[in-house]
């Protein structure tokens, strides 16, 4: 993989239905969501301007589940909305063993003496939610988590530092990304007209005539009001230590050792909402809590005044 300077157009169309000669959610999505897939070792390499990077993952798979992350018989796996045009489906991502390791290139802006980056974690898993429109497959929004066990990680204050200028080097691309997403994103969510087969297939599927009421209520529990990315680590060991005495000459002969620190963090969880508005509700939010009614009344509050400034203007 390459970062791109410019991001890419959307891919547009499911490959899928264009394949199996349809437009819309249909048998030929149904069986590729229904495949178990295992990989004894996959590598993943990242090239930048900056860095280069890869990821290597043993014995990954990959398969269908249902909304309580449970696998279960397929047709289970996801939830049609007639009245909607809209369909959830839920995944699940295992690993016993990731490594990461990421260093400066040579024609990088980097300090010419920098210290690889490596991570190596035991097992983990990442839980996909996806909705999207069964009339042309396109994906309305999306939840990705990312849950880690334990996690022991020693960072030099040079890896540290490496760490920065390459999330710094990455920054402008990503922000790039984020405003072809917001631009293209819809404003709200647009009922579809159901197509013809909608019904049918969800009536092959669980045999009979669905109560639209009980459908839509179950569709709601489970669905995504907007696209969101997450990070769980159970427990993470971070310790920093200091290693600039070891570049340094005669350091150690006169004496001048490098300090340490560890810090313990236990259940340490990121949200991440990049398409929500200043103002709007957050009582869908994964980690909601009444605190944040107070940040809500005087997030609304700043954006009316924003708006009104803006008006004059």
């Amino acid at each position: 993989m390459r970062t791109c300077e410019e991001p890419r157009p959307p891919n547009g169309q499911s490959p899928i239905a264009l394949a199996a000669g349809q437009s819309e959610y249909g048998f030929a999505e149904k069986v590729v969501e229904g495949m178990f897939i295992v990989v004894n070792s996959i590598t993943i390499k990242i090239h930048s301007k900056a860095f280069h990077a890869s990821f290597e993952l043993w014995q990954l798979q990959g398969y269908s589940v249902n909304p309580n992350w449970q696998q279960s018989d397929l047709r289970l796996t996801r939830i049609t909305d007639p009245q909607r045009g809209e369909v959830l489906t839920f995944k699940e991502l295992t690993w016993q063993t990731l490594r990461i390791e990421a260093d400066a290139t040579d024609n990088g802006d980097q300090d010419p003496v920098t210290t690889p980056l490596r991570l190596i974690t035991n097992q983990g898993r990442i839980q996909i939610s996806l909705k999207r429109r069964t009339k042309d497959c396109n994906v309305v929004a999306s939840k990705l988590m990312f849950l880690l066990d334990d996690l022991l990680w020693v960072l030099t204050d040079s890896q540290l530092k490496a760490m920065m200028k390459y999330a710094e080097s990455l920054s402008e691309a990503m922000e790039k990304s984020a405003q072809q997403r917001k631009s293209l994103a819809p404003e709200s969510v647009q009922m579809t007209p159901p197509p013809p087969s909608s019904q049918q297939s969800w009536s092959q599927s669980f045999g009979g005539s669905p109560n639209a009421s009980s459908i839509g209520q179950y569709f709601d529990k489970h669905d995504m009001k907007e696209s969101s990315y997450h990070l769980l680590i159970s427990r993470l060991d971070l310790h920093l230590c200091d290693d600039s005495h070891a570049r340094e000459a005669g350091a150690i002969k006169h004496g001048m050792l490098g300090g340490a620190m560890q810090l313990t963090f236990r259940r340490m969880a990121f949200d991440y909402y990049p398409f929500h508005r200043a103002g709007d509700a957050c009582k869908h939010w994964v980690r909601y809590s009444e605190a944040m009614e107070t940040r809500g009344q005087w997030a609304k509050k700043l954006v009316s005044e924003f708006q009104s400034k803006m008006e004059k203007l």
